[in-house]
């Protein structure tokens, strides 16, 4: 029987069971065979599943699956209307093989202040001269650190990155650092599998 576990990961956490720095197996005493699907850098956070289900693992990582995540992202400036429709119609990218990348047309809209986020331990820095403004981007594929790159190819850089949903998995109110268990059923209704 395959186990199911979603996890708001922290900033800071390392996606991974071993290695340097605050890892996942700091915060919860996960089944051996238990790992995360897909990945969330040091840098981000918010919802991450972790499974030994090998179906889950191979629809929601390979590119063929393109599966919506949508993302709370906290940017340096005011982007104009413009630069929001330059974001939805895709942006060069550059991939860690040096190559560029075009993006793939996506979601993303203006927010107000989140209500309801947890606040980041550490803060953010806030320069009081520099405002700062939230969108959301909402895409199908998963390109490494694709969404900061995307702001900064548009003149702005991202100071937090929050994944708040996976299809209709959503983080809803959990905590940093917080796990659920879920059954088969349930997640894979939300994925959509």
């Amino acid at each position: 029987m395959h186990q199911y576990f979603v996890l708001y990961k922290p900033y800071g956490v390392v996606s991974q069971f071993s290695g340097e720095g605050p890892t996942l197996a700091g915060l919860y005493p996960f089944p051996k065979q238990v790992y995360p699907v897909g990945r969330l850098d040091k840098d981000s956070e918010g919802l991450l599943i972790l499974t030994d289900d090998p179906n889950v693992h191979h629809r929601m990582t390979d590119p063929k699956f393109g599966h919506l995540r949508t993302y709370w992202v906290q940017v340096e400036g005011i982007p104009a209307e413009d630069d929001l429709q330059q974001l939805r119609n895709g942006v060069r990218i550059s991939l860690p093989d040096k190559s560029k990348y075009l993006t793939q047309s996506c979601e993303v809209v203006r927010l107000k202040e989140p209500t309801g986020l947890p606040e980041r331990n550490p803060p953010i820095r806030v320069r009081k001269s520099v405002p700062d403004t939230w969108i959301s981007v909402t895409l199908s594929e998963g390109k490494n650190r694709q969404v900061r790159k995307m702001t900064a190819a548009a003149g702005y850089p991202t100071l937090r990155l929050v994944r708040t949903a996976i299809e209709d998995l959503r983080l809803a109110h959990m905590q940093p650092g917080e796990v659920r268990e879920m059954n088969r059923q349930e997640l894979y209704s939300l994925l959509h599998l």
